[in-house]
């Protein structure tokens, strides 16, 4: 047994540190940033193999902590362990420095702010001398040959142009998260990057315009609003839209107390927030910016410090998961016709209103529902309003009857509609096939008492008032068109219908009264061998399995039992089902793991429930599904994450036939 000697002590704590040159990039901007600089500028060489410089204009470093600056565990940043507990600098650690000088040729240039020195200090690492040079207040290092003394470990880079494009992604992760800080990359004598300081007093608004420089105006253009605060945690950002999600998740940004990070708590929320808008392994974008106390959550748990623990990580899951929600429910096709101050989200510019600049997403209830003419559905009779004027449109009012109807359309926005077995009466064509019928899941309700007033009904249709616009034709028996002040509007027919019935079943199962799913006994009893995180997992979630319709208990010390199912899944692999639920009780907010599988539930009811294609509809019946769509959350995707709606603005259709050319 011997020990180790300083300098392979530094080198095995450099391989743990450095990984590449964007490593080297990360540790100096964090220290950069530490000392409270504004602008920062990043001179590379050789995609950062040749040479890496960084120069800020911060606080600099005193004369006589120079010398220390390169020793293994030197910091200026904790000097106890409250201070470690409860850290609030990027770096903290005082290795960084010290394992970079280990594996390659370090200098280091600054000058204190507030110095009566009329110069700045140089050390030299290598000699470890120091020698009076020019410099302004600030820091510059200079990290030369990367990798010199360990030559093995060179030999695993990649090409300049690869080291590169690692280079500006870890400055493209600190610009993010720092909007009042410019930043600046020069490669080979060339400006490659630039993204200067914003100076708005509104944290939102510097965000937006960071990640338009950053990430791109369409980024902006494709992403909505957040903010959540609750329990002492804040979540906000941008989320994007789920038309605007990726076949990769390289546009994933999300940062504790300013810190990029990799996290699966984080990742989790957010992707179950997406859960049932996203089609098919699509990857959404966002950049998520969460605060919470500093005690509450170790960053000292890897050495390159992109991992953290949280104390309480379900309370995170929780605020990530909400704060993105939120943002995404209200249907777009409204903003556009909102009154300035009410849209939630300008399709445009992609900013949010002037008074939600915050990123508050407006809650659905607020928004009030939208007028339409009272007539009847699904009996084959339409009544013009009572006190039509002479611009009504007759033909519009009172189309000829043709194909089926879907009934319940005129039940569905009515609330208090309980949850039944019993099916909806049909007043269409006998002998319909029950795929096409409508959703069975509502008794029938009676009209509200309180009359429409003659005014309202007396309102002629408007094809600019309403955002997604009039009706005018039924395609293929799959699409609908319509006309609205932009100009023409297709919507899938099927998949609009079914996230109406879905977001509808969801209301009510929620008013339940915690009743939760219908469960089916098991005759048989499956059990399965168990791990002790399982058996406690059962234990503790008892309540959440029960609004499941999960029925799990101990057979033996080592043995769980399935006792009873969802009705709805009782032909399916019920130990595989208990065992992925319990796992997802043991990882993330039991609340969580109810929402998603009665979701998954849900969801294949109302794509049974939700009207065919080749279904032929009245005008009535597709203004009242468009009206619904303008009223129903998350009403822009289906339930598999498929887009329902698409604007055809009048500019496009014109530039079709070459008009105005």
């Amino acid at each position: 047994m011997r020990e180790l000697p300083d300098e392979l002590i530094s080198q095995i704590a450099a391989g743990e540190v450095v990984e590449r040159p964007a490593s080297v990039v990360r540790e100096l901007i964090d220290n950069a940033l530490d000392a409270g600089a504004r602008q920062i500028t990043l001179r590379l060489l050789a995609g950062g193999v040749r040479l890496i410089s960084v120069e800020d204009d911060g606080s600099g470093i005193p004369r006589e902590e120079l010398g220390s600056a390169l020793k293994r565990h030197a910091t200026s940043k904790i000097g106890n362990l409250a201070e470690l507990e409860s850290v609030h600098t990027m770096g903290f650690r005082g290795e960084a420095l010290a394992a970079i000088h280990s594996i390659a040729d370090v200098s280091l240039l600054s000058r204190e702010a507030g110095s009566e020195d009329g110069h700045a200090w140089m050390l030299h690492g290598r000699t470890g001398e120091l020698s009076p040079a020019a410099r302004t207040h600030g820091t510059t290092i200079e990290v030369r040959e990367l990798f010199y003394t360990t030559p093995a470990r060179r030999k695993f880079l990649k090409t300049d142009a690869t080291e590169l494009a690692h280079c500006l992604e870890a400055v493209r992760r600190h610009a993010l998260a720092r909007p009042d800080v410019g930043f600046a990359v020069w490669h080979e004598g060339k400006l490659v990057e630039q993204w200067r300081a914003c100076h708005q007093d509104d944290a939102q608004a510097a965000l937006t315009q960071r990640l338009g420089d950053v990430l791109g105006q369409d980024f902006i253009e494709q992403s909505l609003a957040l903010d959540w605060r609750s329990q002492g945690i804040r979540a906000w950002g941008r989320a994007g839209l789920p038309d605007a999600a990726r076949a990769r998740a390289d546009r994933q940004f999300a940062y504790v107390n300013g810190r990029f990070v990799r996290d699966k708590v984080i990742a989790h929320a957010a992707r179950s927030a997406y859960e049932d808008l996203l089609h098919g392994q699509r990857q959404p974008a966002y950049a998520l910016f969460i605060e919470i106390d500093p005690t509450r959550v170790d960053v000292n748990v890897h050495p390159t410090k992109i991992e953290v623990r949280f104390r309480d990580g379900r309370e995170v899951h929780q605020a990530v998961r909400h704060a993105i929600e939120n943002a995404l429910a209200a249907p777009r096709s409204t903003a556009a016709d909102k009154p300035a101050g009410q849209a939630g989200h300008d399709l445009t510019t992609g900013n949010p209103p002037a008074e939600s600049r915050t990123g508050v997403a407006e809650s659905p209830a607020a928004t009030p529902a939208l007028a339409m003419p009272r007539v009847q559905l699904g009996l084959g009779i339409q009544h013009p309003p009572p006190a039509a004027g002479k611009n009504w449109n007759a033909p519009w009012s009172r189309p000829e009857p043709v194909g089926h109807k879907v009934e319940d359309l005129s039940l569905l926005w009515q609330p208090g509609h309980a949850l039944d077995s019993t099916p909806a009466p049909q007043g269409g064509q006998a002998g319909d096939a029950a795929a096409d019928r409508p959703p069975t899941a509502w008794k029938p309700a009676q009209e509200s008492a309180t009359p429409a007033s003659s005014a309202d009904a007396a309102q002629p249709p408007d094809a600019g008032h309403w955002p997604l616009g009039r009706a005018i034709a039924q395609l293929h028996g799959i699409y609908l068109l319509a006309e609205n002040a932009q100009g023409l509007v297709l919507v899938d027919m099927h998949a609009a219908h079914e996230r109406i019935v879905y977001e509808r079943l969801k209301q009510q199962f929620d008013a339940s009264d915690g009743a939760g799913l219908q469960s089916q006994p098991l005759l048989i009893p499956a059990t399965f061998a168990a791990t002790p995180a399982e058996i406690a997992s059962a234990e503790t979630g008892a309540e959440a399995l029960h609004r499941l319709g999960l029925e799990i208990s101990p057979f033996s010390p080592r043995t769980l039992a399935v006792r009873a199912v969802p009705a709805a899944l009782a032909q399916g692999d019920i130990i595989e089902l208990a065992r992925g639920v319990l796992a997802e009780l043991a990882q993330y907010d039991a609340s969580t793991v109810v929402q998603r599988a009665r979701n998954e539930l849900l969801a294949t009811m109302a794509c049974h429930g939700a009207v065919r294609a080749s279904r032929r509809l009245t005008l009535e019946e597709m203004n009242a599904l468009l009206r619904q769509m303008e009223s129903t959350e998350r009403s822009d995707q289906c339930n598999h994450g498929r887009p329902t709606w698409r604007q055809l603005a009048l500019r496009e259709l014109d530039a079709l036939f070459l008009r105005g050319r």
